[in-house]
């Protein structure tokens, strides 16, 4: 059964009710967007250690044509998050009447790495497979996250065709296998090298949660690090990181700068002067938005 909810009442009577008080009336740009918009919660992508995997979908109530789609996925260092408290993430997107797919994954406590990235690789072959039924533009496919969602929408859109880290998702008699080209990657610190998180003077303890106690976690670590993967002929991605961050160490962004320049793949990074881990200013965002647009822009993946 189809269910469609319009974009988050609750949300809107929440911030109706928080101008009420400060005596402001509900801002006209989100009744336009709760009266555009639909979203369709918990279509069940794939299943895996006796988990369904799910992803809400959010669509443009009256535009039945294919439409840029953004794919988002959640941060939370693998261990923690959610797509529900998500949301407010991707409403700039949803503004520009385009799609969004919010993708959920596995955490730790349910399964060690690599399980979040073969699920996040099942979701996207998923978009592919359904895009004609979904309306999703599949030459314009951008994924993007925050934290651990930007090392999972890098590692999702740079990894190689027929992976190891595919078998959970390759074969399906009804749809065949499908290429996979993202048009672009907006990353805002994400991790890059994760080998990097779980030795040395970076350690941090949710890189240690997602190997858990495996043996052979170098190994599995650098299988899961986008710097491995990179190559010339990536899609374009665009980086934002605070090089104050005490989270996701601002490294972890020049370096795969760095490798991308040398690559020769198109690539950008913008550092948030002083800026942690999120949580930057309202100039920042706004900045950030501006970049990403232009960003779009420069690479043919919105008009100009």
């Amino acid at each position: 059964m189809k269910i469609l909810l319009t974009l988050p009442i609750a949300f809107l009577a929440l911030l109706s009710g928080a101008a009420n008080l400060f005596g402001q009336g509900t801002s006209p740009a989100l009744l336009q967007i709760s009266d555009r918009y639909w979203m369709q919660p918990d279509v069940v992508y794939g299943s895996a250690n006796n988990t369904p995997l799910k992803l809400d979908i959010w669509y443009p109530r009256d535009n039945q044509n294919p439409t840029t789609t953004v794919v988002y996925i959640h941060g939370g260092g693998w261990v923690f998050g959610s797509k529900e408290g998500s949301v407010f993430q991707f409403l700039p997107y949803l503004e520009r009447d385009w799609r969004v797919v919010n993708v959920e994954y596995r955490m730790a406590s349910n399964s060690l790495a690599p399980a979040a990235v073969e699920d996040t690789r099942c979701a996207l072959r998923w978009i592919y497979r359904n895009a004609a039924q979904y309306k999703f533009d599949t030459s314009k496919i951008i994924l993007t996250g925050h934290s651990a969602g930007g090392h999972l929408s890098l590692i999702t859109g740079m990894l190689p065709e027929k992976t190891p880290l595919d078998n959970r998702c390759f074969a399906d008699p009804k749809f065949g296998d499908v290429p996979m080209r993202p048009a672009a990657i907006v990353n805002w610190y994400g991790i890059s090298d994760v080998n990097d998180l779980i030795q040395g003077p970076n350690v941090k303890n949710y890189a240690m949660m997602w190997m858990g106690a495996m043996p052979n976690a170098a190994e599995v670590a650098k299988g899961v690090s986008p710097l491995t993967y990179v190559r010339t002929g990536l899609p374009p991605i665009l980086t934002f990181h605070g090089d104050q961050d005490p989270v996701v160490p601002y490294s972890q962004a020049t370096r795969l700068h760095e490798a991308l320049n040398k690559a020769g793949d198109v690539n950008k990074l913008i550092t948030i002067k002083g800026g942690g881990h999120g949580g930057f200013s309202q100039a920042d965002y706004a900045n950030a938005y501006d970049e990403i647009w232009k960003f779009l822009k420069d690479n043919q993946v919105m008009e100009k």
